[in-house]
């Protein structure tokens, strides 16, 4: 019954949130940082445990260790094997949710509030005193195994790997973070126990709460739950160097349907014309059927069914990317088309039309990400991380609104790079 009850909260808590919330930052007796939203209306607490550094630590010849020790998180702690721990949680009506990433390990509980301590013991064990068991250990190496050959039957998969294998050799970008068969298949479990107290440290951890909590309550529940971990974590990589010059890559893979990755280095995230970056690739590539390129390449041409660009700003490296998906006779038509607006887009820039429109959309949308509890807490911790202010969420939509047309078009020359544009190109294309 409890679990329904969770069910019913979590559904009240994804509501839409107030226009403005109020953030706080506070420290726990012991020191370590968090930024708060107080929410007593309903009784249940979303929290947001990340650590930076994520799968770019692991060690030479390690690949795949972090994300492997992740995914063993909730197999067990102690005395309770990965059953006894999901029983455990599902009758305290918590939700516990591990993943791996780039650049942070994210962790995320969603409890009551009458079992706010209950939730917490336990999420403490996994994160702190995981099991690492043998038979865990290799039943979450085959399930990465079976990702890791799955994958390299995706052309999607084959095509982005490939771009990042070209882009920053040398660099753990350049892999999966999922490792490949042999790294993975080699791991012991003495690499799982040093990915952990790697990449698990009192020195590179981020925490965000929102819900039924006070700023006491919870500094004195961040201790608890980070008593034992290490206080430093492995050194962090340095930055990749972006390595590929313009043209393309052809991965042969026999399909009726060419996929394509295509792009250049991209921009940094607490650069001045982020902003103006931000609008401008909505504009090209990022706004859906709104977008340039999905006007040109589908909409007139008919030569895709999709079409997108985004911005990735790593901690170590940045990249500007699309992606397209077409017939093996139609790819280099819609390459030479996307050739042509990238060029158009860097020479002329947005119209002021354009602009008003995308200024009106990223404006009217951003109120609705903060919809709930664990949305909130995502953004908070997102915040830290990203080295924004606390007063972020209130400044933001200026900061969009100050974009002016001059701007976006002086930062449309100076990111939009065609002569740097390299496809790579999965599938069988013709010609």
């Amino acid at each position: 019954m409890i679990r329904y009850l969770l069910a019913a909260i979590v559904l009240m808590a994804a509501l839409p949130a107030r226009a403005e919330i109020e953030i706080k930052e506070i420290a726990s007796p012991q020191g370590t940082k968090a930024w708060l939203v107080e929410e007593h209306s309903i009784p249940f607490v979303a929290l947001n445990v990340w650590f930076r550094g994520g799968a770019s630590l692991d060690l030479p010849g390690k690949r795949g260790a972090t994300n492997l020790m992740v995914g063993l998180l909730e197999e067990g702690t102690g005395d309770m094997d990965a059953q006894d721990f999901a029983r455990e949680a599902e009758e305290l009506a918590a939700e516990f949710e591990y993943e791996a990433y780039d650049d942070v390990v994210a962790i995320s509980a969603r409890f009551l509030t009458e079992n706010r301590d209950q939730a917490v013991d336990l999420l403490r064990k996994s994160v702190v005193e995981p099991r690492f068991d043998k038979i865990s250990v290799d039943r979450v190496r085959e399930q990465v195994l079976s990702i890791i050959r799955s994958d390299a039957k995706d052309p999607d998969k084959i095509a982005s790997q490939t771009f990042d294998a070209l882009a920053f050799a040398g660099h753990p970008y350049a892999t999966s973070l999922n490792g490949n068969e042999e790294s993975v298949a080699a791991l012991t479990r003495d690499d799982i126990v040093k990915a952990h107290q790697n990449a698990l440290a009192l020195d590179n951890v981020y925490v965000s709460a929102v819900g039924d909590i006070t700023a006491e309550e919870l500094g004195d529940l961040i201790d608890r739950l980070l008593a034992g971990l290490p206080e430093n974590s492995a050194p962090l990589p340095g930055d990749a160097t972006y390595q590929l010059a313009g043209g393309e890559t052809l991965v042969d893979f026999a399909t009726p349907q060419s996929v394509a990755i295509f792009g250049h280095e991209g921009i940094k995230r607490d650069d001045p014309d982020f902003f103006a970056a931000y609008i401008l690739n909505h504009i090209l590539g990022g706004s859906g059927f709104e977008s340039r390129l999905m006007n040109e390449v589908r909409e007139k041409r008919g030569l895709t069914y999709g079409i997108s660009s985004f911005l990735i700003a790593k901690d170590f490296g940045q990249l500007y990317l699309g992606s397209v998906a077409s017939a093996n006779d139609r790819i280099n038509q819609a390459t030479d088309v996307i050739r042509a607006e990238w060029t158009r887009m860097a020479e002329e820039g947005p119209t002021a039309e354009e602009l008003e429109r995308a200024k009106t959309y990223l404006t009217g949308a951003y109120p609705l990400r903060f919809d709930g509890n664990g949305p909130i807490a995502n953004i908070l911790v997102g915040m830290q991380m990203d080295d924004l202010p606390i007063d972020y969420v209130v400044t933001r939509n200026d900061k969009v609104n100050a974009v002016t047309l001059e701007d976006i078009r002086r930062v449309a020359k100076r990111i939009l790079r065609p002569e740097d544009l390299h496809f790579v190109i999965v599938g069988q294309p013709e010609g």
